[in-house]
């Protein structure tokens, strides 16, 4: 994909929905449905929904994946200039991860004031005492990310 012929909200668009598919994803194998990819100059580097259950790892978040993926494809752990699509708003852990990869853009669905890192509970990723702040986007399929949580949780009541 030409990132430079695309408008911005289109491509947010474009890779939320890629996002939102892992969580699809995520929700059919009875994990919390949050989904997430990384890009880097238009092209996907790094895919994954969350994997806490099947891998018995705490860790195993959807960003976390999907960072660990995109260094492997950098071969560098700096996601300098790398966009993060994730549908909901970062959890502490993972916010943290996002600010020490370097990550430019963070790209979320549904914000969660009673547990997000990004900006939420904690505001991590714009943080004036760390070393890296990412520019953030909410909002993006808000509506279908919040369907999906509210689907999963309602169906394990």
């Amino acid at each position: 994909m030409d990132p430079d012929n695309i408008p911005e909200i289109d491509m947010d668009v474009h890779f939320m929905r890629m996002a939102y598919r892992e969580a699809q994803t995520a929700a059919e194998m009875g994990e919390v449905p949050i989904g997430a990819v990384i890009v880097h100059q238009g092209e996907m580097v790094g895919k994954a929904h969350n994997q806490v259950e099947m891998l018995k790892d705490p860790t195993a978040h959807a960003e976390m994946i999907a960072l660990t993926q995109a260094s492997v494809a950098f071969d560098n752990w700096r996601l300098e200039n790398a966009v993060l699509y994730v549908t909901k708003e970062p959890c502490p852990m993972c916010a943290g991860a996002i600010v020490q990869s370097r990550v430019q853009r963070v790209v979320w669905g549904l914000t969660d004031p009673d547990r997000g890192g990004a900006v939420s509970l904690f505001n991590i990723l714009q943080n004036d005492a760390l070393n890296h702040r990412c520019e953030i986007v909410t909002g993006i399929m808000e509506v279908e990310c919040q369907q999906l949580l509210q689907a999963f949780f309602q169906e394990r009541r």
